[in-house]
């Protein structure tokens, strides 16, 4: 694994050392953005941005790339469709969240903004937790449930649901179970099923989040998002605009660079970006939880996009996109081709 990882790293940094001269060969004579608003969400799926944002490693590459002036803005946003509604509106230079939502704002902008993958940052099972004693599968919720989500309909969480029921309950019945979703930020989500209190008795979220919960010993998992969408998946990815990267190709190959320099800093040494996560995030985690949930070999840090196509395929198929993308690399800027992706 550490030398697949190594050599995902270097390809990566190969890559974009050789677009970004040609970026810099053909870049037009304006000035670009010295302000890059950047949008990431909560919990361990975000530390490379994270990292970026504490050790400042845009600035550094920025810098080395002759943008001295350059820095980042980094907002926590939490739900990659609200982020995308952002990005559309212009009130953002990167958008970052789950596959579904760049699958989505991908066909819904091609023509247009061009909205496209940048790379992934991670690949991480999404849980479905739930207290109630007497469901074993999700036919068994029923209108005195509610499933707690970061945005119904649109989120990753909520189209792996979508996929769940229509292998559940058949083809056409996707949104059976949407009429118990409600929307709530990981957190919150987190804090209304441990209490008991609410209505939610159930919530599909994302690390470190399920891993608490499950902590507890009312709560069980229903099911991992692995085995509903058939194999690993990206969870979160960064994506902007085609109009951004053509006019800030400086800027978008420093970017890129320090994503990299961030996610080779994780990978080799956990320990230390654990303790980053928690003492930055203002975590009640303990380190040592944070590290033995980023020592689950299903979750790795990494640029390569994962299990796209499989998103794609059923989002065309339930008509939320009209057009199926004949590869993943339509849906990323040329930088990550060179990457193992699928």
């Amino acid at each position: 694994m550490k030398s697949t990882l190594r050599s995902i790293s270097t390809r990566a940094a190969a890559a974009l050392a050789t677009l970004a001269c040609a970026a810099l060969a053909s870049a037009p004579l304006h000035a670009e953005v010295k302000e890059v608003r950047v949008a990431k969400g909560f919990g361990i799926g975000y530390l490379p941005l994270i990292v970026m944002e504490h050790e400042q490693l845009f600035e550094k590459h920025a810098k080395a790339a002759g943008l001295s002036d350059s820095a980042a803005k980094w907002l926590v946003i939490d739900g990659g469709t609200t982020q995308a509604q952002l990005l559309i509106g212009g009130n953002l230079e990167v958008s970052s969240g789950g596959l579904g939502p760049l699958v989505t704002i991908w066909a819904r902008t091609k023509g247009n903004l061009n909205v496209q993958g940048m790379a992934s940052i991670n690949s991480m099972p999404l849980y479905l937790n739930t207290i109630n004693p007497a469901v074993k599968s999700i036919k068994d919720f029923t209108d005195k449930d509610r499933i707690a989500l970061p945005v119904i309909k649109s989120s990753i969480q909520a189209v792996i649901l979508q996929m769940e029921a229509e292998k559940v309950f058949g083809a056409g019945q996707q949104n059976t179970i949407d009429r118990l979703t409600v929307s709530m930020a990981h957190p919150d989500g987190t804090s209304a099923l441990l209490s008991g209190r609410t209505e939610v008795t159930a919530h599909l979220s994302a690390p470190p989040f399920q891993y608490q919960q499950l902590k507890d010993p009312k709560v069980k998992q229903v099911f991992s998002s692995y085995d509903v969408v058939g194999g690993p998946h990206t969870f979160n990815l960064i994506w902007t605009t085609k109009k951004f990267r053509d006019e800030n190709p400086k800027t978008y190959s420093a970017f890129l660079a320090a994503l990299n320099e961030a996610i080779t800093r994780i990978n080799a040494d956990k320990p230390k970006y654990a303790k980053v996560f928690v003492d930055f995030t203002k975590s009640k985690l303990a380190p040592e939880f944070i590290l033995e949930m980023m020592n689950d070999p299903q979750i790795r840090y990494t640029m390569a996009p994962e299990g796209t196509m499989r998103f794609a395929a059923f989002l065309h198929k339930v008509g939320t996109i009209k057009e199926l993308p004949g590869s993943w690399k339509d849906m990323f800027f040329p930088e990550i081709h060179n990457l193992p992706g699928n």
